[in-house]
């Protein structure tokens, strides 16, 4: 790649860092840019997983007081998102270029509209778990939704945040910021898995994921110094007319 291309992908991942760390959905910007700069498909979308991943890290480790009492969830739940992760990379290694461009659409709008109902999500969550507290005696059940979405999060990952706090949701019953914490440690265990495998499949585009790693760091910082001057809710809407008008484009091509 060219400075020019290193520079775009590099600013590109300071936006998503940044969108991130305000209010989820920067793969939306990262991934076509790393396309429209020459990246095939399928090594654009590795790149960008191995690129984001340490963002994952910083986010757990931000919450870890909320995980506290939470350790047979753990348990149960990390080792199903390294498998499920793998899995979906594994899925993702054996798709074709083509194939993969065009599903690539329809993962989009499926992200979008996940990011449009975050709200509602989170609005159906406070309402079923108020203020409860504990472990429920039906946990394990937990464990049959997470696969698919670890094996989403593995092939694609855009929006797997918010489908993994939705599914944790629907099975336990407990304060919405320990179900937060908890969505955090899956999802960093699903892309980082994934992430892990990556790096043996020769399709990681290094100088790409090298200036985006840094990029992502730093819009991360920028985010979080910003989060008390932009809405998340005013930030999340620019994605998701991003996402839409990014679809579009896949659609026509």
């Amino acid at each position: 790649m060219d400075i020019v291309q290193l520079l775009t992908v590099g600013l590109a991942a300071i936006a998503g860092g940044a969108v991130n760390a305000l209010a989820g959905g920067g793969t939306l910007i990262t991934f076509p840019v790393l396309t429209a700069v020459g990246v095939p498909i399928v090594a654009a979308n590795i790149t960008n997983t191995v690129a984001l991943c340490p963002g994952y890290l910083g986010a757990t480790f931000a919450q870890l007081k909320d995980l506290r009492g939470q350790g047979l969830r753990l348990w149960l739940l990390l080792p199903v998102g390294v498998l499920g992760g793998i899995g979906g990379g594994v899925l993702l290694l054996h798709t074709d270029d083509k194939i993969f461009r065009a599903v690539v659409p329809y993962l989009i709008m499926m992200a979008v509209v996940i990011m449009a109902m975050q709200d509602r999500i989170r609005a159906w969550l406070l309402r079923r778990a108020g203020k409860a507290e504990g472990v429920s005696l039906h946990d394990a059940w937990v464990l049959l939704p997470i696969i698919p979405a670890a094996v989403y999060g593995g092939f694609f990952g855009a929006g797997v945040s918010i489908i993994v706090i939705a599914v944790l949701g629907l099975v336990l019953h407990d304060s919405i910021v320990r179900l937060n914490a908890l969505k955090q440690a899956v999802s960093f265990a699903i892309n980082t898995a994934a992430a892990i495998f990556f790096l043996f499949s020769g399709k990681v585009v290094w100088s790409a994921a090298l200036v985006m790693a840094v990029g992502a760091l730093a819009g991360g910082v920028l985010g979080g110094r910003l989060a008390g001057r932009i809405k998340p809710h005013m930030l999340r809407r620019i994605v998701i007319v991003i996402g839409t008008v990014v679809a579009l484009i896949y659609f026509i091509k």
